[in-house]
């Protein structure tokens, strides 16, 4: 293409982008002084999903066993409160981010439990249960509509064995995650 029929496009291109493409409008004319003139327009919106998820608390830190709750197995604790807003449907929806807890010695000669796994966080939405395991696989919590705040409680069960759960510093992320579907 030469120079000057390439410049020439270029120039084409730029002033129609400057001009204003005809639309078809609507006008009224009110004879008189005192005339009237209405002119209906239409207005369009599209909404889109609005989901807020809120959290209580960042992190739980969960009691230490003592010798009863071995012997019941598991210590009970409240966990976070969940608040949902949504302008739809929602799921609130749990898990795990690793199969096991991370452990750290804290006690010479002593090592913490390594394999202590996933699923001895149990959890629930009432603090009498039914409790259920947490695993790697998100799964729902709660499940509602359209809400200006819904609020989940949530409880978790720490499930301990006196064979197994050495002494040591145990963490674990939880991942609280909003779907809409």
């Amino acid at each position: 293409m030469s120079r000057g029929r390439r410049d020439g496009l270029v120039l084409c291109l730029l002033l129609s982008l400057g001009v204003p493409a005809h639309g078809v409008a609507q006008t009224c004319t009110a004879p008189g002084a005192n005339g009237t003139c209405t002119v209906a327009t239409s207005t369009t919106l599209t909404i889109g999903r609005v989901v807020e998820l809120t959290l209580s608390s960042v992190s739980t830190t969960l009691t230490a066993p003592a010798v009863a709750d071995y012997d019941a197995g598991f210590v009970a604790d409240a966990g976070p409160t969940a608040t949902v807003r949504s302008n739809g449907p929602w799921r609130l929806q749990i898990s795990g981010t690793a199969a096991t807890w991370t452990a750290a010695n804290t006690e010479p000669g002593v090592s913490a439990r390594t394999t202590k796994p996933v699923g001895d966080l149990t959890w629930s939405t009432a603090g009498g249960g039914p409790f259920a395991a947490l695993s790697l696989t998100p799964v729902d919590a709660s499940v509602a509509g359209a809400t200006a705040g819904n609020v989940v409680n949530l409880f978790y069960r720490t499930v301990y064995s006196w064979g197994l759960d050495t002494p040591g510093a145990y963490s674990l992320t939880v991942v609280f995650t909003i779907v809409a579907p």
